[in-house]
């Protein structure tokens, strides 16, 4: 045991020691970086400190015990494989520090490019480049080893040491302002050492030391900083919303540095194997010559096209789509790559499964399955309801009423309108005041992760696909239009001017992500082609529209491989049309109490107002007629498909009127000498049914054993509507649910007098009549087995479920106190928006598990708003649930991830 207690932890692994399957301990860039070297592919040597390292630090402040020396060891090794040394005067060997989590968080963690430089390597670097005497300092070798030391110390003040970055700006700014120059080419060898010379006081100023001279002191503190940069506000803010695990940590990959920034035999750029916004087949990215490759990411200079870099160096762009397609075959997906051209040598520094929109990601997993790459179930695996809801909102609905005043880069599709603001906090603002938003910036960075988060689309006038608004509007189903340069932006001023207008702050404009195109004004949007596929007004079979063509195949799939059900919740037969249109099966919910609005709720007075049961029989008998003929209409919508209505759920209070706004009303009126008898009788009666906690007060089957003839006239209705359907030709299947039972004898009392009418009414028809209950009472989902005895079906109503198992009030709690859960990381996300499966969720299966235990064959299912949440139909699945039931618009997002469900849980999934 003392031998095994020596053993040392592994935390550093050598790039040719990994793979791309050991991501949780690799991050995501390691273990790719790791399996591009096994490929054979040009990688720079490095190695990887694990994520393992990681957490021990964060856990503890400080760092694991042999890291240190593990770190040295590998970077001896490192030395020896270049034949340099890290930050050696007359040779360095330089490395670059990056972040790389298990899952893309691009922009949010931190990098350190050049480390080893400092006053005398940086002499050496220059040497190493060719010297300073054979070319002009503009271009040579000097030039590009003043420019590379420079941005060490601004990227390690910035990251490492909490440097403001905009001093480091401003700095550079007044050097092109000096040279007369817009350009950070213009400046030359000279400029640049004035540069560093101003970036090293700057850094004194904030940290109160010089600028660290020892390269072993760079790389540690790099290294921290990376590890510290996994807890930074935007990368928590970014986990948050992506649904990233806050206890992964991140690996931090060290590797040998090759410079794009050579001189023009030498540049950067981001490939795609497709098309990451369309999805459609080809060669896509960025390249950017004699430039380093934040340059890119940062969208500071405008890029070219990669299909240039045929024309710029054709021998480089050959290799490129030879590892191109390589990787997409070996990965058997979009690939996403990062590379660099060292003075005509092809080095690739990344490579990873590509962001996609959502368009994209269908239209891939469909190519993919034709290319025989992947199989249809691993299709399925790769789409997601999210995305599929991204592809079913509007579109422009353009006319020649509408020019674009500039077209940028459509960098994430979609259409956007909103008002101009020009900072991040100022979007946040206005969202929250519920205003819709454009944010517009010169380019995006990290630092406007909450901007881009409450702003409708993202404009900006520099960058290109790959810059960071692009790659994080694509990851959040954003709008963006990226590299619109005709826009001139004053963002201290609030303005920009484009095409001679001057658009300020508040100022709507319009953004197409898919062309690229900037409107002013409000531009009409009109229905996806999604929607107009799943309206039945698109016939796959004949459109040329290939993501309809691959949204139906796969929606296809997945209706064929669901176990669970989908309904929909509908109150009308409109509703019910439309749910059945997108693929409904059933209705899981029908509210009857939105049948007692609008010009009913003169019936409902009546019945509060009733003063003896002849008055309230009378209320009813009105109520009756208006009932069963809106049930009628439903029946026949659904034709024989099962429809769960729900007996009255609310308070009856909920009709009438407010009690203050009443009781002003009639002191307004007793003032005026009116007659307000009827006014002051309901008043009365508001008074009377007043409840400090209506949530729990009378409502529901309490409603039902307390006002007598309420739910028989419902059950009535329901069974005569269902009765005159069928004898009209037009099956009807109805299931009657009873609200918020909590004991099995509130069940059974109602069951009792239903059972009579059902009786009567029927007859001799064809119409059978289930009776069920809701389980959203924790008490009934503890003693399920108890009133599945008197249920013949479960649905459960999580939204309640969730509100009494939390002890919250929905109403209440989601804008006081929730954005503070989450921010500490209480919630992961709302358990009003996606099941709590441990508490809310441990409920469903102890209530379905004992259910069926009582009651073999119990059907059972869920009404509440999460049976159309991606995450929680998984859940639903995996409890053994029959069926979802869903809002109309959602139910295509229930099929497909029903059918995800399934297939993921057979084991499907080859990757």
């Amino acid at each position: 045991m003392a031998a095994q207690e020596t053993v040392e932890h592994k935390y550093v692994y050598d790039f040719a020691e990994g793979n791309k399957d050991l991501k949780d301990l690799l991050g995501g860039k390691g273990a790719n970086l790791a399996e591009m070297t096994n490929l054979g592919l040009p990688v720079p040597p490095g190695f990887t400190i694990t994520t393992e390292a990681c957490k021990a630090y964060l856990g503890t402040g400080t760092e694991p015990a042999g890291l240190a020396e593990q770190i040295s060891a590998h970077l001896t090794a490192l030395e020896r494989e270049m034949g340099r040394r890290l930050g050696d005067p007359d040779d360095p060997l330089l490395v670059s520090v990056r972040s790389g989590a298990k899952f893309s968080m691009p922009g949010m963690m931190e990098t350190v490019l050049n480390v080893g430089l400092n006053d005398r390597s940086v002499e050496g670097l220059a040497r190493q480049a060719g010297g300073s005497t054979d070319q002009p300092a503009s271009g040579g070798a000097d030039r590009f080893a003043w420019d590379s030391y420079r941005r060490l110390i601004q990227m390690f003040g910035k990251t490492v040491c909490d440097v403001p970055g905009e001093e480091f700006e401003h700095a550079i700014d007044e050097a092109k302002r000096a040279k007369g120059t817009d350009l950070d080419l213009d400046l030359d060898a000279d400029d640049l050492r004035g540069l560093v010379d101003a970036y090293k006081k700057i850094f004194t100023k904030h940290t109160g030391r010089e600028f660290p001279q020892e390269p072993r002191e760079q790389l540690d503190l790099a290294v921290r900083a990376v590890f510290d940069s996994w807890n930074a506000e935007r990368a928590v803010v970014y986990r948050r919303q992506e649904r990233i695990p806050a206890d992964l940590g991140t690996a931090v990959n060290v590797v040998a540095m090759v410079f794009g920034n050579l001189g023009p035999d030498s540049g950067t750029g981001v490939a795609f194997t497709r098309d990451p916004a369309s999805g459609a087949q080809g060669i896509y990215g960025d390249y950017l010559a004699n430039a380093q490759g934040e340059d890119v990411v940062a969208g500071i200079r405008n890029t070219v096209p990669l299909q240039e870099l045929e024309r710029i160096d054709k021998d480089s762009y050959d290799e490129l789509l030879d590892y191109l397609a390589r990787l997409e075959r070996h990965y058997r997906d979009l690939c996403d790559i990062e590379f660099t051209i060292e003075r005509g040598k092809l080095w690739m520094l990344q490579t990873r499964v590509g962001k996609r929109t959502a368009a994209a990601a269908f239209v891939i997993a469909g190519q993919l399955v034709d290319e025989g790459l992947i199989d249809v179930d691993e299709a399925l695996h790769r789409v997601n309801g999210a995305q599929l809801a991204q592809l079913m909102f509007p579109r422009f609905q353009l006319d020649h009423e509408f020019q674009p005043v500039a077209t940028g880069i459509g960098a994430s599709p979609g259409a956007a309108v909103g008002k101009v603001v020009f900072t991040s906090a100022r979007a946040v603002e206005l969202a929250a005041e519920g205003e819709a938003v454009i944010l517009v910036r010169r380019e995006t960075n990290p630092d406007d992760l909450n901007g881009m988060i409450a702003a409708r689309g993202i404009l900006t006038s520099r960058g290109g696909k790959t810059s960071h608004a692009a790659v994080v509007a694509r990851g959040m189903g954003k709008t963006c239009v990226s590299g619109a340069d005709q826009l001139d932006i004053d963002v201290p001023k609030r303005r920009f001017v484009v095409a001679g207008h001057t658009v300020t702050e508040g100022d709507v404009v319009s953004i197409d992500g898919t062309t690229g195109n900037v409107y002013l004004g409000e531009v009409p949007v009109s229905p996806s082609e999604v929607v107009r596929y799943f309206e039945g007004e698109l016939d796959p079979a004949s459109t040329d529209d290939a993501l309809v063509k691959a949204v139906h195949r796969i929606m296809s799939h997945a209706d064929a491989s669901r176990r669970l059900v989908v309904r929909t919740n509908a109150d009308t037969a409109a509703d019910a049309a439309r749910a059945r249109r997108f693929g409904a099966e059933g209705i899981g919910l029908c509210r009857t109490e939105h049948m007692f609005l609008g010009d009913r709720r003169e019936l409902v007075e009546r019945l509060i107002l009733a003063r003896d049961p002849a008055e309230r029989e009378d209320a009813l008998a009105a109520l009756l007629p208006l009932q069963r003929a809106d049930f009628v209409e439903i029946f026949r919508e659904m034709n024989g498909l099962p429809v769960t209505v729900r007996l009255i759920d609310p308070p009856l209070h909920e009709f009438l009127p407010p009690l203050e706004q009443l009781a002003v009303n009639v002191a307004v009126a007793q003032e005026r000498g009116e007659d307000v008898a009827k006014e002051e009788a309901l008043l009365a009666a508001v008074r009377r049914m007043h409840e400090e906690n209506p949530m729990l007060g009378l409502r529901g089957v309490r409603l039902g054993l307390v006002i007598p003839g309420l739910f028989a006239m419902q059950v009535r209705a329901i069974t005569e509507a269902a009765v005159e359907c069928t004898r009209q030709g037009v099956p009807a299947c109805p299931e009657i649910m009873v609200p918020l039972v909590g004991a099995v004898q509130e069940l059974e009392t109602v069951r009792a007098e239903a059972e009579r009418i059902i009786a009567e009414v029927v007859g001799g028809s064809a119409v059978d009549v289930l009776i069920g209950t809701m389980i959203e009472v924790p008490r009934a989902a503890l003693t399920a087995g108890q009133i599945a005895e008197a249920a013949e079906f479960f649905s459960f109503g999580t939204n309640d479920l969730t509100q009494m198992g939390w002890g919250f009030s929905r109403d209440d709690v989601e804008g006081a106190f929730f954005w503070r859960y989450l921010e500490l990381g209480i919630f992961g996300i709302s358990p009003f928006e996606s099941i709590d499966a441990d508490g809310i969720g441990r409920l469903v299966r102890i209530a379905a598990e004992e259910g069926r235990a009582a009651r073999p064959g119990l059907k059972i299912g869920v009404c509440g708003e999460h049976g159309g949440d991606p995450d929680s139909v998984h859940f639903f699945h995996s409890v053994g649930l029959d069926y979802v039931s869903c809002s109309p618009f959602r139910v295509p997002v229930a099929r497909l991830e029903a059918g995800r469900a399934a297939v993921i849980t057979t084991g499907s999934d080859s990757r």
